[in-house]
This record gives structure tokens, sequence and C-alpha cells, in this order.
């Protein structure tokens, strides 16, 4: 899922440690959700979305990206196969 999190953290002038302290959660993980390596649980996409004061649809975008979804890298046919994305 794409986001805007390093626009918005460097518009308010925060570190990625920094946007970790005020949402509770490391500059580790704030990394890897920015740089699209992991997805963030909803309560933490709205303490983040909350932190540059604006909607969770404002902060993530719900569009496509080039890393597939858990649901669809998960997905399989009756065969063990992968099975082709809906």
């Amino acid at each position: 899922m794409k986001n805007r999190i390093r626009q918005l953290r460097e518009e308010k002038g925060l570190t990625q440690e920094q946007l970790g302290e005020m949402v509770g959660t490391s500059r580790q993980a704030i990394n890897a959700i920015e740089t699209e390596k992991s997805e963030p649980s909803i309560w933490l996409a709205y303490d983040i979305s909350q932190a540059f004061g604006c909607s969770i649809e404002e902060v993530f975008l719900f569009g496509e990206s080039p890393r597939k979804s858990r649901a669809d890298s998960s997905r399989r046919d009756n065969h063990g196969n992968q099975a082709a994305s809906i």
C-alpha cells in the first residue's frame, strides 16, 4: 500500500524516530511502513494519520501497489498451486 508518510513527516520536520515516539512504535517500524516493506495495523495507521492531522485516506493510498497483498500472495488453488489474482 502506497503512502505519503515521508512527505508529511518531512513537511512537519519530524524524523522517523520522532514520529515513532508520537505513535508508540519504533523508528524501524516507521521506516518499514514508509518504504512499503510492511503495512501498519488499522490502529497504527489511524495514529499516524492523527499525528499529521489527516484522514487515513490522505496518508495511505489504497490504489495499486507493486507489492501484492498478503491475501493475494497466500491464495492457492485446490492443488497447492498459486492461484490467479481475482
